[in-house]
């Protein structure tokens, strides 16, 4: 098949979003299909070296092309401009490419256009990374976002409960597919032992998108911000947020965007790491939405054990050994303990975990089967 992935690598061009788009394209390519990358947000791309938003997209599509030519893909994106300007592949490409395309896929927002190209494609789905706050923005919007979301013929989500009796969120009235992150687990495994003996993990702490919805990770990690005085575990926060709030209350901390400033920063820091601990944003907990973590995925695909909390994915994935979960802070220190006793036996579980539910050559088979339905 002909793919148009759309993506937000140069709206946010940090590691962990990086990869996500990009193991959709190395995933889909490896099956046999031939892929193209569109950005097409109508938004100003985030500038880090700046620290700004800005009308020149000149860093944004730098970073897609450093991105992803290093896989041969360096000739198969375009970003459109806010002002509707084509870079990398030109717009005249572009519709050629669509003229006979198969599936459009929309990861994340990547276009908010409905651009006849992209009409004309005959099976068109959307991928939420994002649940429970998608479902209330359109349970809440009229008009233009309604309809948008009706120019899809399916909606895939990473919150496994929603549209369940598990979860509160309304549907109205649309159909959401359960699905997960696909990851190139190849790319990931390292048999290289952790850098540093830190629990870690890579997280901002609270978002400027959605902001009618009180559902941040702040609301959740709040919950457990003593922990390092209860367990003799450490800790190491990559966090876009209250530094110095952390650090009084024993955790480490590093800047999140020097982390995440390219995928292989990303990466390197998620190898180093001797396991994850995560909290998740309160909406995915509080409705109980079944999401689960596209960076976990990585840390379990690098052999490193997860400790995160439960959104209700429990349901759904195995626990015990590699995943762990924890909805307290007792459950949270039982679950260090028991990565730190066994951490070799945790580590083959976690590699384990990734390649039976992560892995690109698992979840792409069925998702594409459901999108071309």
């Amino acid at each position: 098949m002909k793919i148009l992935v759309a993506g937000i690598i140069a709206r946010y061009p940090f590691g962990g979003v990086t990869w996500c788009s990009l193991m959709y394209l190395l995933g889909l390519r490896a099956l046999g299909h031939e892929v193209l990358y569109i950005e097409d947000t109508g938004e100003c791309i985030y500038d880090p070296e700046q620290n700004t938003r800005s009308e020149d997209p000149a860093y944004g599509t730098r970073y897609i092309n450093n991105a992803l030519e290093p896989f041969g893909l360096g000739d198969r994106w375009s970003f459109v401009n806010f002002s509707g300007e084509y870079h990398g592949v030109s717009r005249e490409a572009v519709r050629a490419f669509c003229e006979d395309a198969d599936l459009f896929v929309n990861l994340s927002g990547g276009s908010w256009f409905w651009r006849d190209e992209y009409v004309k494609i005959p099976r068109r789905v959307f991928i939420d990374s994002d649940p429970v706050f998608t479902q209330l923005a359109i349970a809440k919007a009229e008009g233009w976002y309604v309809d948008f979301f009706k120019g899809f013929d399916r909606l895939f989500t990473f919150g496994a409960n929603i549209g369940t009796p598990a979860n509160t969120i309304p549907t109205g009235g649309f159909t959401w597919h359960k699905t997960w992150q696909p990851v190139v687990t190849d790319l990931w495994q390292s048999d290289t032992p952790p850098a540093r003996d830190r629990f870690t993990t890579v997280m901002t702490w609270k978002i400027e998108s959605f902001a009618d919805v009180d559902g941040n990770k702040d609301r959740e990690f709040i919950k457990f911000i003593d922990l390092p005085k209860r367990t003799p575990h450490r800790f190491e926060l990559a966090v876009n947020g209250p530094q110095r709030l952390l650090r009084e209350h024993g955790w480490d901390t590093v800047n999140a965007m020097d982390v995440s400033r390219s995928l292989w920063d990303y990466r390197a820091f998620i190898q180093g790491s001797r396991a994850e601990f995560g909290v998740a944003k309160h909406a995915y907990v509080s409705y109980c939405s079944g999401w689960f973590s596209d960076r976990t995925e990585c840390y379990l695909a690098a052999g490193r054990p997860a400790l995160v909390q439960d959104t209700g994915w429990s349901a759904h994935l195995p626990t015990g050994n590699g995943l762990l979960r924890f909805s307290n802070c007792e459950e949270a220190i039982e679950g260090l303990d028991r990565i730190a006793a066994d951490w070799t036996l945790h580590s083959k579980r976690a590699s384990e975990i990734a390649r039976e539910h992560f892995d690109a050559h698992t979840v792409l088979p069925r998702f594409l089967e459901i999108a071309c339905a």
